[in-house]
This record gives C-alpha cells, structure tokens and sequence, in this order.
C-alpha cells in the first residue's frame, strides 16, 4: 500500500502530522535506511522500511480483537453513562479507533469481535451473508420439543410481526432454569431473548460463543482480549457466505 509518511507514523500514533514534520527535519525518520525530511514523501508500505528515532515502524492498518465481553459494558466506541468496550482496550489498540462489530446487549457475554476493518464488518452484519452466531442461554421454564421445532421452521417476533429466519436449538438441560444452546442466522434487536419471548419463555443468562467460524477463546477471562492470529482472520473472511 503507497501511503504519505506522516499518515503512516500519525496512524500507527507516533505523533501529529505537524509533530512528524517537525521530527521529519531533523532527520528522525529514515526510509531503507535513507534520512527523508519531507514527510509528505509517498512510500510503499509492502516494500519500504521505515524508521523512526531508529526504531522499524511495522505498518499495521486493519487490527482484529477478540473480547470475551463482560456483563454491564456497552458495545459501543463511546458511551455518556457506561463503560464501553473499546474503554478496556489497550492505549496501543485504541489508535487504530476500532469498532465492535454488531452489539451485544449491555448484560450480554462473550465472544465480540471489535475491528476497523469496514468490510468484513459489513459482510459479517450484512442479513444476505447469514452469518452464524452461536449462544449459551440459560432460560426460565422448561424446553419443549415443540420449542425445537418452533425455532427450527422460525417464529414471529412480538411487537414486529417479523417471521425469524429458520434458527437451531439444542437442548443442555430441560426444566427449571433450562439451558440450550442458540444458532441464529441474523441479527435482529434483542433476537434470542424476544425469540424465547414469543414461545412464552425468558432469558436469564445469554453469552455468545462464535460467530462465523470465529469461537470464543475460553481462556480468555471476562474482560480479556487478545489479536486474532493470521489463521483467525483468514478463516473468518473465507468462511462468509458471498453467495
């Protein structure tokens, strides 16, 4: 990718674009080992190694998290009364000024990925990919095999006359405080606890477990994040149905 240099440094947050130039003159930057003081100067960040105070600036442009998200944080970039997600990120991560794909409600645990890579998050989101998201529900009446069946052929969502796409329920443990787990193939507002609404049932607990092919790593402890690897990223990008 051919980029300016101070967009570069001022990205990855060396600094101001005024800063770099002021560091640019006084010979702080070096390109293959070559002083540049104009930090306008365009180079290829596949190719061109750039320094800077003698330290190899790696040019990173899209970062990939994986946030195992705790109860009472909201999945937001900014909030005026809670917590965000991006609020227990890493200064280091923040500069990239990542997003969280999708939300999860503010009670809601488990796997968000949190990015500024736009595309993916589109293809992710987008109702046409039909993306799947796994969950973990603990729920307050007991499961039924006509439960099964009502998410398996789709219900309709309360107060929306919304007829959900087909989504899978598997049975943990059936009765009081029932457990199961959830796959659903989009993204409506509030979707597993008003699907369970609709068959006269309520969500206690709710935590997500995968999306696409990406799964919560377990040992991550709530709150936790960590960068997807290579193998991650390119798996979770293959496996969007482009269909």
């Amino acid at each position: 990718m051919k980029l300016r240099i101070d967009k570069i440094l001022s990205n990855m947050g060396i600094g101001s674009r005024k800063q770099i130039k002021q560091d640019a003159k006084k010979g702080l930057i070096k390109v293959n080992d070559v002083t540049v003081k104009d930090s306008s100067k365009i180079v290829d960040t596949d190719t061109d190694q750039i320094k800077y105070n003698g330290e190899v600036i790696k040019y990173v442009q899209y970062v990939y998290l994986m946030m195992n998200k705790p109860g009472g944080v909201v999945s937001a970039t900014e909030d005026n009364y809670d917590k965000t997600v991006i609020d227990l990120l890493d200064e280091e991560d923040k500069i990239y000024d990542p997003f969280p794909v999708g939300r999860l409600d503010k009670d809601t645990e488990g796997l968000l990925l949190i990015t500024n890579d736009g595309q993916l998050a589109h293809d992710l989101l987008s109702p046409r990919k039909h993306v799947d998201k796994m969950y973990y529900a603990e729920v307050e009446e007991e499961i039924t095999d006509e439960d099964v069946k009502a998410f398996a052929e789709g219900v309709i969502l309360t107060n929306e006359n919304y007829k959900t796409l087909p989504a899978k329920l598997q049975v943990i443990e059936s009765g009081y405080r029932s457990s199961c787990y959830v796959t659903i193939k989009e993204g409506k507002f509030h979707q597993v606890k008003r699907m369970f609404n609709a068959i006269n049932n309520e969500v206690i607990y709710l935590k997500r477990l995968s999306m696409g092919t990406l799964r919560l790593d377990e040992s991550l402890n709530s709150g936790e994040y960590r960068h997807l690897t290579d193998d991650e990223i390119e798996l979770l990008k293959g496996g969007i149905n482009i269909s």
